[in-house]
């Protein structure tokens, strides 16, 4: 299990991140098809699961999705950089006195066996971004308003910061972490470490018979 790298060949997919930010995945999540048209999407329907649904039929494939990512994950870091690394869990989009807060990407973190870290949280509860259109998600400039740096955690200061996130769409909460962890810690090298990142179903999935 290795780890593939945003370049300039898939970069436009992710319209919110930089020439300068570095960010690296281990599978491919197909947009706009089920849980199971493959074994990604499946793997990510299931980390999703809210909270508030804990007492429904097939709740417990989130326990399972959460430690199968966090072994690849530990499988697919290099050891030298993890011994070195703070690992910080990109927040849940809902504060923590909501029903569906969501622990999953720091207890992912935390079984991958490193420095982690909740250096940054959310002030206050926005909407699921897989469950809106692109165009009723939080805007970067409207999470950059609600994240905020948790001091208490900040001491000794990070050599290296890994933002850890389950899917990369646009980038955007990725841009925004990167924005407030680089203010509280210039200098220190930032990257983007993702289970997944999102891709498009080619032409030919939505009309069979182009094929």
């Amino acid at each position: 299990m290795r780890f593939s790298q945003i370049d300039d060949t898939n970069r436009c997919d992710h319209t919110r991140l930089t020439d300068g930010d570095a960010c690296f995945y281990l599978f491919e999540y197909t947009s706009h098809q089920g849980f199971d048209f493959s074994q990604t999407n499946n793997l990510i329907s299931n980390l999703k699961k809210k909270p508030s649904q804990r007492h429904r039929p097939g709740y417990h494939y989130k326990e399972r999705a959460i430690n199968s990512s966090a072994a690849s994950m530990r499988q697919a870091f290099n050891p030298d950089w993890l011994a070195s690394a703070t690992l910080v869990p990109v927040p849940c989009s809902k504060a923590r006195d909501h029903p569906d807060f969501d622990d999953r990407i720091e207890r992912i973190c935390r079984l991958v066996g490193a420095d982690v870290r909740n250096l940054v949280s959310q002030t206050e509860s926005t909407v699921a971004s897989h469950e809106v259109g692109e165009g009723d998600r939080p805007t970067l400039e409207q999470l950059l308003e609600i994240y905020e740096i948790e001091e208490c955690l900040t001491n000794p200061a990070p050599r290296a910061i890994g933002v850890v996130d389950d899917v990369l769409t646009v980038g955007t909460h990725f841009r925004a972490m990167s924005i407030v962890l680089g203010q509280r810690f210039p200098g220190v090298p930032i990257t983007g470490l993702f289970v997944a990142r999102r891709v498009f179903p080619d032409v030919a999935l939505d009309f069979p018979m182009l094929t």
